[in-house]
This record gives structure tokens, C-alpha cells and sequence, in this order.
């Protein structure tokens, strides 16, 4: 029987609308990437963040993960996610990502990709991201870049569908 400590109200994820919930996005990412990973704060917080849609992690009133959308032409980039550490492998970087694919999705992105950095990589490949080109360095860290390819691969379906019925 689990103990009432380890049972956790259900992880909510929001796009922030209100300065207080940017400030504890901003206060997670610096938690994060600064603190943890060294990466230096002059470029932790950058311009990016001032037209970007940024998303928050809750479960119940604290703020745990945080995930920005930024648009590149036609193409929507994912970034900054990060979950505090004692809130990952709960499902928060899941609904995050979810949340940040379905927000590209409904604004008709014609590409969504991310850099993933390479030790988690595994996580975004788990959410239908492929890896391409090489590894390059980013803030000092080793990342990669990922496509999604949920659309990819319902074209690929329908296509397929359509050949199977098609008469020959």
C-alpha cells in the first residue's frame, strides 16, 4: 500500500498568462540549467523568451516543470524544458511535451523539432522525435537536433492506406 507522502495530486500543465507564472517558469529554468548544468545565465534567458509561448508544470499549488514554443518561420521549436529534480520520472516532462506538441499542432506548424541534449535524448525519441545531423555543443552541453514525426507518420499511414484500397 503506497503511503499517503508518495501519493501526488495530478500534474497539471497551463500556457502562462499571468507575470507571476513566467517568473516561476524563469525561476525553474535558472534552478535548472544554471544551477544544475552550469549553463550561463546571459543565455539561459534570452530573446527567444519575449515571443515565445511559454507552458507551466503544476502539481497541486508548486510549480515543478516549465517548456517554451518559439516559431522559426513556418516551423515551431520546443525548448527550455525542464522539470525540477525532484519531480522527474513522474509524467511532467511527458504532459509537457504533449502539451507543447498539441499547442505547434494547433497552430498548423509545418515542423516541430527541438535540441534534445544528448543524455535525454531517449525521452524525446520515446515521443516520436528522430534524431538528425550530428551532435553539436550548446551552452556547453552535447545535444542534438530532433523532428517530430506524428504527422510525418499519419501521411505515411494514409498514404499507405490509400495504395492498399486503390484499385490497381
Amino acid at each position: 500500500m503506497k503511503s499517503a507522502a508518495k501519493i501526488l495530486p495530478k500534474v497539471a500543465v497551463k500556457r502562462i498568462s499571468a507575470k507571476r507564472e513566467l517568473s516561476q517558469a524563469y525561476a525553474i529554468r535558472i534552478r535548472v540549467f544554471v544551477k544544475e548544468q552550469g549553463v550561463p545565465r546571459a543565455i539561459e534567458l534570452d530573446d527567444d523568451d519575449q515571443r515565445a509561448i511559454h507552458f507551466l508544470a503544476t502539481i497541486g499549488t508548486k510549480a515543478v516543470g516549465t517548456a517554451r514554443l518559439v516559431w522559426h518561420g513556418r516551423g515551431a521549436k520546443i525548448g527550455r524544458m525542464a522539470v525540477l529534480k525532484s519531480y522527474r520520472r513522474r509524467g511532467v516532462g511527458t504532459k509537457l511535451l504533449n502539451r507543447a506538441i498539441g499547442a505547434a499542432r494547433r497552430l498548423r506548424a509545418d515542423k516541430i523539432y527541438l535540441h534534445a541534449q544528448v543524455a535525454v535524448s531517449g525521452f524525446y525519441q520515446r515521443m516520436n522525435f528522430r534524431a538528425v545531423g550530428s551532435v553539436f555543443d550548446e551552452a556547453g552541453i552535447a545535444h542534438r537536433k530532433m523532428i517530430w514525426r506524428g504527422k510525418q507518420l499519419a501521411a505515411a499511414k494514409s498514404e499507405l492506406h490509400r495504395r492498399q484500397v486503390s484499385p490497381r
